[in-house]
């Protein structure tokens, strides 16, 4: 079997009032994925229940070497470094508290049309 879709879950702690403020930097950097090598998808995931206050950045990859080829190239620093500075403004603190790295490979998967 060939490689496999992988699946990287960023869970973040986001004080409540800070929700706004993480969508936009977020939102600022999605151009820098488009073209990497591997990258399958992008998702930034708001708690809506009781249980769960943390907010999760959900990506897929194509397979281990082309995460860890963005993860470790320039790619990846000028990614993050957008997210906490909001790209051209002045230095702000991180919004995230303290965050979790999940990691998964996709056993089994299925959307609309895919039998």
């Amino acid at each position: 079997m060939g490689a496999m879709t992988i699946v990287k879950i960023n869970a973040l702690e986001i004080p409540p009032q800070a929700g706004e403020e993480i969508v936009k930097r977020f939102t600022a950097r999605l151009d820098s994925l488009a073209d990497v090598a591997g990258f399958e998808g992008f998702e930034l995931l708001r708690p809506t229940g009781d249980t769960e206050t943390r907010w999760f950045v959900y990506t897929r990859w194509a397979d281990q070497p082309s995460y860890e080829k963005w993860r470790d190239g320039d790619g990846a620093q000028r990614s993050h470094a957008a997210q906490e500075t909001g790209e051209g403004q002045a230095s702000r603190p991180p919004v995230s508290m303290g965050a979790t790295l999940l990691e998964f490979e996709v056993e089994v998967s299925a959307g609309p049309g895919v039998a």
